[in-house]
């Protein structure tokens, strides 16, 4: 008898070993998916801010004269290649996107600059690289909505908390970050509506 009450003690133990042990699986499963998103983000934010100096030089050839715009991008470029997580990465990136707006409107005084082909190849690059962080901070956005909703239920917030999981941040865009990022050049374009 004392072998079936031990027998029955040792199942049960090792399946709430076995329990405990699966939901910190999961959650180190979860935390890897927000790590590997973020990636996805970061060289999105490299691959444009990488683009950043060919776009300045080339509007630069046309419009001398507007050192306070290139200025601000330069600023904004370098301070998303220093951000450190998604919250700086986000303020920064707001910050581009404010910085290559005003660079867009002032190419709109020049159709001859509008009209090269290697600003047209650069545009094209751009547009495609807007689409990608778009898409990488949707990804990223649903890992980090599904990490923190498992660290944060039970019975997985006591393994969360036993085993120091945090939450982690959303990148989140401002008001104006939010609005479509329009950047097509071709006659009578908007710029960023």
């Amino acid at each position: 008898m004392e072998i079936i009450v031990l027998a029955v003690v040792v199942g049960i133990v090792a399946l709430l070993v076995f329990f405990l042990a699966g939901m910190y699986n999961r959650l180190i499963r979860s935390r890897n998916r927000v790590k590997e998103a973020w990636s996805g983000i970061d060289v999105q934010l490299r691959r444009r801010a990488s683009l950043i100096p060919n776009l300045v030089e080339t509007v630069r050839g046309y419009a001398e004269h507007e050192r306070e715009t290139f200025e601000e991008v330069t600023k904004a470029r370098s301070q998303l290649e220093n951000a450190n997580g998604a919250a700086e990465a986000a303020v920064a990136n707001n910050m581009l996107t404010g910085a290559l707006r005003h660079l867009f409107a002032v190419v709109e005084n020049y159709p001859e600059l509008k009209a090269a082909d290697n600003f047209r190849e650069l545009q094209r690059e751009l547009s495609d690289i807007e689409e990608k962080i778009a898409f990488a901070r949707q990804f990223f956005n649903a890992n980090v909505l599904s990490y923190n909703n498992r660290i944060q239920v039970v019975p997985s917030v006591f393994i969360a908390n036993m085993f120091s999981f945090e939450a982690e941040e959303f990148f989140e865009t401002d008001e104006e970050g939010r609005a479509e990022v329009q950047v097509d050049f071709s006659a009578g374009a908007a710029v960023g509506d």
